[in-house]
């Protein structure tokens, strides 16, 4: 199998992703196959908006690819901001401002319960494949660590008593959603590899 395209341009996804994939398979990023374009997340659906990720860059660029979409889901918002949760203050994705809008609207809420869902599309040789990884967790009531991203500060998974933004990235990779999710897409190529 050549190199495999995860379709992403955020760095810390693509960072993770390779610490996660370590020598088993060659992951390129968008930029390294010429993809400068921003690809269009228009789905209602973490699985939609995965699937169009992958789709584009194997019709347009021809390359074996991987996309991911992942939500944070609140219970005591109806499950937001989910499929919307990288814009949910905002097109310009500020993770200070999407954290402050969420600590603001479960002021006084006792239901802290969340979780984060990672679902990964995989465009193959014709076929497609969708793997989803979720952590189940608490959000806390104030911003705590500088390690990870985006909602990382203020999601604390359960049986952990630090956020994930205080986990080394270690330890975050191995209960993460995406971590869960990669490990079964990983698990699927090494089946397939055999």
């Amino acid at each position: 199998m050549k190199g495999l395209v995860f379709a992403t341009n955020n760095p810390n996804k693509l960072r993770e992703v390779k610490e996660l994939v370590g020598d088993h398979f060659k992951i390129l990023s968008l930029e390294e196959i010429g993809c400068l374009e921003d690809i269009p997340e228009t789905a209602d659906t973490l699985e939609g908006n995965a699937l169009i990720k992958a789709r584009h860059v194997k019709e347009k660029y021809g390359y074996d690819c991987f996309a991911d979409d992942t939500g944070l889901e609140i219970e005591a918002l109806d499950n937001a901001p989910g499929v919307y949760s990288a814009r949910y203050a905002g097109e310009d994705k500020d993770p200070r401002a999407k954290m402050r809008k969420v600590l603001s609207e479960l002021e006084g809420i006792s239901n802290r319960k969340a979780r984060f869902r990672t679902v990964i599309a995989f465009t193959y040789e014709g076929k497609e494949m969708l793997f989803e990884g979720i952590v189940n967790g608490q959000i806390t009531t104030q911003e705590s660590g500088k390690q990870g991203f985006g909602y990382d500060p203020v999601f604390k998974p359960d049986g952990y008593s630090t956020t994930f933004a205080e986990m080394d990235a270690g330890l975050k990779n191995k209960i993460s959603h995406r971590g869960r999710a990669v490990c079964a897409f990983i698990h699927y190529l090494m089946q397939s590899e055999s």
